[in-house]
């Protein structure tokens, strides 16, 4: 059986939104497509007539320094990513989620912009981007727009992004300054190709002794990837010491929401996990902005 009728390769994005517009079926862009076809084949996504590579579009592969900030195309391979020097450089907690995600193969071939469209509340690179303050570049019929990352998502593998007519182009991302960092950490199963159990990324600013400023986003902490904009508000202008990373942590703890999952790990698990991971991540982001 035929999974799709038609594959098309468009050269540029009008041509990709006229073509999802124009196909006489259900039409999908696909890049990497290491869950999309997976999907298709087990019966796990409604049937598609039309498949639009997005890969041959030179705007959705391109990693630059974009107006004051850094844009990454959605098209971008998370091995790309994570071998980026740019990435490196204004992205540290992008480029460890990246390195985390499936083994080579896969991210030989996976893109970010899959990775952020599959809608999955703990994907590693979206988490990392929730953290990061991320930007999603959107085409449609009338143009380009900007929206915040959290618009994307509608609950458990449900996008926002209009099926059929909206296309996500890239990812714009801020530019890190003197004494911002970020990281990102997970607790996986051994084999680390699973998804994980827990994962979490923060992005910092210091200002001395104390917390200028920071997001801390959790997967999965909620129906969408998630924010812990409680803990955040309990360590900003604090000195990281015991008593703030005890705060911050009953905070994010009292606002979580945790579920457990047959496959992975109990919501009660991954609460008594979640300090380790909360503390080691905070910790290494603040001594990266020192």
């Amino acid at each position: 059986m035929n999974l799709w009728q038609q594959y098309l390769s468009p050269r540029s994005i009008p041509e990709a939104i006229q073509a999802l517009r124009a196909a006489p079926g259900a039409a999908i862009p696909i890049a990497g497509g290491t869950d999309l076809l997976l999907d298709l084949q087990q019966g796990r996504h409604s049937p598609v007539h039309t498949l639009i590579d997005v890969t041959t579009i030179p705007e959705l592969n391109l990693v630059e320094g974009r107006q004051g900030g850094l844009f990454i195309g959605a098209a971008v391979s998370l091995n790309r990513i994570a071998r980026h020097p740019l990435v490196a450089q204004h992205a540290q907690a992008l480029v460890e989620a990246c390195d985390l995600v499936g083994g080579p193969q896969v991210r030989n071939v996976a893109t970010l912009g899959g990775n952020v469209a599959h809608a999955l509340p703990a994907a590693d690179g979206t988490i990392a981007l929730l953290a990061l303050n991320t930007q999603a570049e959107i085409a449609d019929s009338s143009g380009l727009r900007n929206v915040a990352l959290s618009e994307l998502f509608l609950g458990p593998g449900k996008s926002a992004l209009k099926y059929g007519k909206e296309l996500l182009v890239g990812f714009r991302l801020p530019l890190m300054k003197t004494h911002q960092a970020s990281c990102f950490k997970r607790i996986m199963r051994p084999q680390g190709v699973a998804l994980p159990i827990i994962n979490l990324a923060i992005c910092i600013a210091r200002k001395g002794e104390s917390i200028e400023h920071l997001r801390i986003a959790v997967g999965p902490g909620a129906a969408i990837p998630w924010r812990a904009e409680a803990a955040e508000q309990a360590l900003r202008g604090k000195s990281l010491d015991q008593d703030a990373m005890d705060a911050g942590l009953a905070a994010l703890l009292a606002h979580v929401g945790f579920r457990s999952s047959p496959l992975r790990a109990s919501a009660e698990y991954r609460r008594h996990l979640v300090g380790t991971l909360f503390r080691d991540t905070l910790s290494t982001a603040w001594k990266r902005a020192a």
